[in-house]
């Protein structure tokens, strides 16, 4: 019985170790683009071509290349690329207002779970721009 115990003791350590791991490993970019939800509206295909644009416009994004040539993202690059997305899909600003924000305010911070921001200094007229633009897109499929 101790010796059963122990062993699920074992397991139940190691898996936490593998998420933990997870967590902060490296992500292909398949896995970066399905974390971001790119994804083709049409085709449902996940969009990783968007991704290697943004690397050629944004200099922050920085994947590493490993043996295959093969880009791997961490945490970091997952980050910025969170923040990109956010700023030009859902705050529609352009890719040279979003290089511009990202080099003057590094303070824009994204929730994990929403993607949405959780503190933008200068931005408060375009967060309720896009509250009331979403309230009207809603007020539209309501119909």
């Amino acid at each position: 019985m101790l010796c059963c115990l122990n062993l699920q003791k074992n397991l139940k350590n190691s898996l936490i170790l593998k998420m933990n791991k997870l967590n902060s490993a490296y992500k292909s970019i398949g896995e970066v683009a399905e974390i971001l939800d790119l994804r083709d509206e049409k085709k449902g295909r996940l969009c990783t071509h968007t991704i290697r644009f943004w690397e050629q416009k944004f200099k922050q994004i920085k994947p590493k290349l490993f043996n295959t040539n093969r880009r791997y993202y961490d945490q970091k690059s997952i980050l910025i690329l969170k923040k990109i997305k956010y700023l030009l899909k859902d705050q529609g600003m352009t890719i040279e207002g979003v290089k511009k924000m990202l080099k003057k305010n590094n303070s824009l911070e994204l929730d994990d779970f929403s993607n949405k921001p959780i503190n933008v200094r200068d931005n408060n007229l375009k967060i309720k721009l896009s509250k009331i633009s979403k309230i009207i897109k809603d007020l539209k499929d309501l119909k």
